[in-house]
């Protein structure tokens, strides 16, 4: 019997109210969506901010005040983005993490052609220079992987002494310009990363069930919500990210396995304290 974390990605820098009402926008909404999802079961929730009129930001001030909302109410495990913000300098990808010091933060290990539209920049000397940051903060890097040669450069990085081990991975699958969402990608990726890593992954889409499903018989976690599907079912719009959560631990625990707290999360992901 297994602990497997539920990561809830409530927001994301994309969907919008138009493709879907119920997404959490503001400081206020995301944190009481983390909240609901955290009490579903969530051990982590991966944050983007919204500024004001709606549009993906890396300004600090949104990640302070939505921050302190969550904490005042929960333990959950709280993993910021770093690229929240394709405009973004790279000062302002990890401004925030010096003044919150979160317990997690997102690695994006190489850089891509971004929904066929424009690139999902990610240099060598921003890498290095955000691996330095996440060591000297003591914040886990979570090593977002949307294509093969993502996971060599993290072997590079900690070859360097950029990342060190043990690794945590997050397998982005059906993302446009990247892996698409099937089983058999999964189980590529899975075979490439270190024995002592942990992992994560997710389907975009269409493709949520079938990872999900396949990632929890491998050994891995799981990561659901807004950010990366608008839609619960066919023809059918999410109601809440919390939604999401109780079907994920629902398999989980169908499964025979045990869905992890936060606490627990801590214990396997090595978080220091």
């Amino acid at each position: 019997m297994a602990k497997i974390i539920i990561t809830v990605a409530p927001t994301g820098a994309w969907p919008t109210k138009k493709d879907n009402p119920n997404i959490p926008l503001t400081p206020q909404e995301i944190a009481d969506d983390v909240y609901e999802s955290w009490k579903a079961g969530a051990a982590i929730a991966h944050l983007h901010m919204r500024d004001d009129n709606g549009n993906g930001t890396m300004d600090k001030d949104k990640f302070q005040e939505t921050v302190k909302l969550i904490k005042e109410r929960c333990d959950i495990i709280l993993n910021l983005t770093t690229s929240g913000d394709l405009k973004a300098t790279d000062d302002e990808r990890q401004a925030h993490l010096k003044i919150i010091k979160p317990e997690m933060a997102s690695f994006d290990c190489g850089s891509m052609n971004w929904m066929h539209k424009s690139v999902f920049l990610n240099t060598p000397t921003f890498l290095e220079n955000l691996g330095k940051t996440m060591q000297e903060y003591n914040i886990k890097p979570e090593i977002e992987i949307f294509d093969a040669g993502m996971i060599y450069n993290a072997m590079y990085y900690l070859k360097k002494g950029v990342l060190k081990e043990p690794l945590h991975f997050q397998f982005v699958l059906g993302a446009a310009g990247g892996i698409a969402a099937t089983v058999e990608n999964l189980i590529f990726l899975k075979n490439l990363i270190p024995e002592n890593s942990t992992w994560s992954a997710f389907g975009i889409g269409k493709a949520h069930i079938p990872v999900m499903l396949a990632t929890i018989a491998l050994g891995g976690h799981v990561r659901v919500g807004m950010e990366d599907n608008v839609m619960f079912a066919k023809g059918q719009l999410a109601e809440s990210n919390k939604q999401f959560v109780v079907r994920a631990a629902n398999i989980i625990k169908e499964s025979g396995n045990e869905v992890a707290t936060p606490d627990e999360a801590r214990e396997i992901l090595g978080l220091k304290a």
